[in-house]
């Protein structure tokens, strides 16, 4: 414990010599709304590493998300309106308050009843006014699929809900027909609509599958990168590229690609 401390606090002093007088003038220019932007792509970049499952990789990158996050509450601390000791503060006791069933009385039986205790905490601390959305809260900067999840979730909590897997399932069914139709019409705008729909009623089914689509979706495209890089070396251990090769030949290799990996 002694030593995270200490290298915590060297990490304060980093960032208090970067933006004083004699610091990097880069850093002294930056705002919170600018730093921002770096902080999404360092948090990406790590969700990237976790994906790779290396830990010095991991590492380095939860490094680069921690230095952005002490950076923007050095910013504020310099105006005056909170520093880093009372960011950790205030997320302590919420953390404890939103956990009662570990610092408090209450008694759970599964990870589900954790969860609707945890919303019924956060409709509390939340004091809506009478014209605000449940939704409002959600970040509309979140990427398309994480915003849908959570909009999807948030509202199935209301009630407003398919009752079971298999009814979000024949939904899709039904927008996918609703996409071909308007495919077939030509009409490039109604197509995107109705394609937008499909996806929708998708992250439904994966809520209802209890699996996140935007880690499903990771996941598989990283499959697929790994499983392309694979044909790619077996074209080129043929002395040609991927492009020079047919069809066919291409199809045989990824599925005997598909083979091993199964």
């Amino acid at each position: 414990m002694k030593a995270t401390i200490t290298a915590l606090n060297h990490l304060i002093q980093l960032i208090q010599t970067l933006r004083g007088t004699d610091g990097c003038p880069w850093d002294r220019q930056q705002t919170s709304r600018s730093i921002s932007v770096y902080l999404i792509e360092e948090v990406y970049e790590l969700v990237d590493a976790i994906e790779s499952d290396d830990p010095d990789r991991i590492c380095e990158e939860l490094g680069d998300v921690l230095f952005h996050i002490f950076f923007i509450a050095r910013l504020y601390e310099e105006m005056g309106q909170f520093d880093i000791a009372r960011t950790a503060k205030m997320n302590t006791e919420k953390m404890i308050r939103r956990h009662p069933h570990v610092f408090g009385g209450d008694k759970v039986e599964n990870t589900e009843q954790i969860r609707e205790r945890w919303h019924e905490i956060k409709k509390k601390e939340k004091v809506m006014a009478t014209n605000e959305s449940i939704l409002d809260s959600i970040p509309l900067q979140l990427p398309a699929l994480m915003r849908a999840y959570r909009v999807s979730e948030r509202v199935a909590r209301t009630g407003f809900d398919w009752s079971d897997i298999e009814s979000v399932m024949d939904k899709v069914q039904e927008e996918w027909a609703e996409f071909r139709q308007a495919l077939e019409k030509g009409d490039r705008g109604q197509t995107a609509d109705e394609f937008g729909d499909v996806l929708f009623t998708l992250t439904n089914v994966a809520r209802f599958a209890r699996i996140h689509p935007e880690t499903a979706l990771s996941g598989s495209i990283t499959k697929f990168v790994r499983r392309f890089k694979q044909m790619e070396g077996a074209a080129k251990a043929q002395g040609r590229t991927v492009d020079e090769l047919p069809q066919a030949a291409l199809d045989k290799i990824w599925d005997g690609i598909k083979e091993k990996e199964d």
